[in-house]
């Protein structure tokens, strides 16, 4: 599993010595370790957000370690082994039950109740969702909720319609297919049958839910026609063959078939649009997911957590809570963790955009929450391994080496190991 942590590591992370809250702002020499994923782009609005930390407070030096999203689960849980993890680390929700009840994350309750991390001016839905078991044990970033991604200048100049909100599966693949016609070798859709967003929001459409508590939470029926309704699009032409999509699955920016200009439409995160444009000259927009805007939600983008063994507990919650509530850390950082969690901060931040890209996520954002479902529960423990299990079985689906009733009844089967 992606986000397994060596036993050892386990073994030295226990115990219930936290540091305590309420202690002074050191005044000498402090050295932070920080560790996050992403692209170039946001490599340097984390460093350019950094800098201004240390130019407030010259005594503190971080140390900044940053790659890319594929291996990044892996190196955290080789470097935390030992109680060693970063002193602040980027968590998604695909992680945070597992670094959490790992006892790997520092509670931060104690901060945001001292109002050393002010959550006031952040959504409560936001604040929550960073919740386990009643610990504050991450941060929102930001917020964010799946979107597609296309290629707006191909389709104009395919004179084709382009993608829009409330879009069934079965009108985008029909439409995927008429794009894939007009253009021989470049197809309509990324396929996202590997794609744990793209089936989660599937199910929330029809008034199912990827997870009950520990549990999967629809029926191996439900996989078993997820499944087929791609083997059928990939028949109509309207998705890559099996080698085309497998260069995107990872969910790389860079390796995206919209940037690479292989499909008209990739599935991704909506505050991932500005990086994504860097990458190509064609002009790039964004709808929401197919399928009823109400299986979608307002979702905490990326988290700050923190080691539960840092040795600067009190400057580590300072400066998470720069990071989130200081009004030009806010404007440094734009929307590419999401829309500020701040309410304050992203009313800044949206009036001094200037990357147009990040004023449409902002754009899309704001018209399309108030169509939103109500936000389910973080994933529990073993999500991030189990994501990782759908996509290798979704592809031996794509690649024609299992049927979907074959592959279903497989992922139920790890599934139970999984969450057990």
């Amino acid at each position: 599993m992606a986000v397994a942590l060596p036993a050892a590591g386990l073994l030295a992370a226990c115990g219930d010595d936290e540091p305590a809250a309420g202690a002074e702002y050191p005044t000498g020499p402090v050295t932070l370790t920080f560790y996050w994923w992403g692209g170039e782009a946001r490599a340097k609005l984390t460093d350019d957000a950094l800098n201004l930390y240390t130019k407030a407070h010259p005594n503190v030096t971080i140390t900044r370690t940053w790659q890319a999203f594929t291996g990044y689960y892996d190196k955290l849980a080789t470097i935390s082994a030992g109680g060693n993890a970063p002193d602040i680390f980027q968590i998604d929700d695909n992680g945070l039950a597992e670094y959490a009840s790992r006892n790997v994350t520092l509670d931060l309750s104690p901060y945001t109740k001292s109002g050393a991390i002010d959550v006031s001016k952040h959504p409560k839905s936001l604040t929550e969702y960073g919740q386990l078991k009643g610990k504050q044990v991450a941060i929102a970033t930001g917020e964010n909720t799946p979107a597609i991604i296309y290629d707006k200048t191909i389709l104009t100049e395919l004179g084709l319609a382009l993608p829009k909100v409330g879009m069934t599966y079965e009108e985008i693949i029909t439409w995927g297919a008429e794009v894939s016609a007009k253009k021989p070798g470049y197809w309509g859709l990324m396929d996202p049958s590997s794609d744990y967003k793209a089936l989660w929001l599937w199910l929330r459409a029809q008034g199912k839910e990827f997870y009950s508590d520990n549990k999967i939470a629809f029926s191996e029926a439900d996989l078993i026609a997820w499944f087929q309704l791609w083997v059928d699009a990939r028949a109509k032409n309207a998705v890559p063959p099996a080698d085309v999509v497998h260069e995107a699955v990872t969910g790389s920016v860079a390796t995206q078939l919209v940037v690479t200009k292989k499909a008209a439409v990739s599935f991704m995160w909506s505050n991932q649009l500005s990086e994504m444009q860097k990458a190509t000259k064609n002009d790039l927009a964004m709808t929401a997911y197919p399928g009823d805007p109400k299986g979608q939600w307002a979702r905490a983008s990326t988290y700050w957590a923190a080691s539960r063994t840092t040795k600067n507990a009190v400057v580590v919650a300072d400066l998470i809570n720069f990071l989130v509530n200081n009004v030009e850390a806010g404007k440094v950082q734009g929307v590419d963790r999401g829309l500020p969690s701040n309410l304050d901060v992203r009313t800044a931040v949206s009036d001094s955009l200037t990357d147009q890209k990040m004023k449409d996520t902002v754009a899309f954002e704001n018209e399309i929450t108030p169509k939103f479902g109500p936000a389910p529960a973080p994933p529990p423990k073993g999500h991030s391994g189990l994501r990782n299990t759908l996509r290798d079985i979704a592809e031996t689906v794509t690649y024609g080496k299992a049927t979907p009733e074959a592959a279903a009844k497989q992922f139920f089967t790890q599934a139970a190991a999984a969450l057990a």
